[in-house]
């Protein structure tokens, strides 16, 4: 694996424990010191301000009305409809199963990769998919469900399984445009387009919110957390690792996230350890390794260029 390969595996690891322990820090927000609405569009705003303040200390590229609309489709399924849909999810489902749900973006990723990329789907590549899968499933069904059953609903899973499509296909379409920009560049202007498109609908919700006239420091603190750490700090990371590793790759850090509020949740001691835990950290860690050294399109096509062609042997 060379340097720049390793540079973005390290940010996907990085980004995926923050948005990992991201999960029960939302939680304890919904719905009494926020609505999923003003969450959502707190990120929004948040991430336009902080990234085009950021971005006056920087030198500044120049984005072309073509690209400037591809950032705007990013904006909507990577931030509009991503965060918004598992926000929405969260609130009507619970932590488990939106967890169960995500699961399916690394698969979703590399089907959509097939179609529109020509990414082959290799028999190595579809296992470690699984692998992950099994790992990931093992974490959430060992661990006890918070609350009850009745707190989960059919239409928050279709939420947060429309969260993870929207992600699958912006992973796709930014692709090529997260190797042409710097990672600031991207998300000023796609942030920038989610706060403007939500404004008219979310920014009443957002002021009228109760974490802004009594709450506790734990709200807060939670709150800062989604802002900074789960909003500005990892999507610099995403597109930072869009231009080093595959969509496919990318897609199957997610599994990573709830092994880490699984983790989270041992240290709070609201989960007890148990031995299926390293297990399925080593089953995800396995998955995630598979598809990483799995072909991709490039090493197929460097194969079928290098690969000497052999004249059939004739009989005479």
């Amino acid at each position: 694996m060379n340097q720049e390969k390793f540079k973005g595996h390290i940010a996907m690891v990085v980004a995926s424990i923050i948005f990992g322990a991201n999960v029960p820090f939302s939680k304890m927000l919904l719905p009494n010191w926020m609505s999923a609405e003003a969450m959502s569009y707190s990120r929004f705003l948040f991430g336009a301000i902080a990234f085009w303040v950021t971005s006056l200390f920087v030198h500044s590229e120049r984005v072309p009305l073509k690209d400037l609309g591809i950032l705007m489709l990013g904006a909507i399924l990577g931030i509009v409809f991503n965060q918004g849909f598992f926000i929405e999810g969260l609130l009507r489902t619970t932590s488990s199963e939106a967890s169960i749900v995500s699961t399916i973006t690394p698969l979703l990723v590399m089907i959509i990769s097939f179609i529109f990329l020509k990414e082959p789907i290799t028999m190595k590549k579809t296992g470690g998919v699984f692998l992950g899968l099994i790992g990931v499933l093992a974490i959430i069904f060992t661990t006890e469900v918070e609350g009850n059953n009745h707190n989960s609903s059919v239409f928050g899973d279709v939420l947060c399984m429309g969260s993870s499509l929207s992600y699958a296909f912006f992973l796709i379409v930014t692709r090529d445009i997260s190797k042409r920009y710097q990672p600031l560049t991207i998300m000023k202007w796609m942030f920038l387009f989610a706060a403007i498109f939500t404004s008219p609908f979310e920014i009443k919700g957002l002021v009228n919110s109760n974490i802004f006239h009594h709450a506790p420091l734990f709200a807060w603190n939670s709150f800062l957390y989604m802002l900074i750490g789960a909003t500005f700090i990892t999507y610099l990371l995403i597109p930072f690792s869009q231009k080093r590793i595959r969509p496919t790759t990318i897609g199957m850090y997610n599994y990573l996230q709830p092994l880490v509020a699984s983790l989270i949740s041992i240290l709070m001691g609201k989960e007890a350890f148990t031995w299926i835990k390293p297990v399925a950290a080593f089953l995800i860690f396995a998955g995630v390794y598979l598809v990483t050294t799995s072909k991709s399109k490039e090493d197929v096509e460097r194969a079928l260029v290098t690969e000497p062609v052999t004249e059939p042997v004739r009989s005479h």
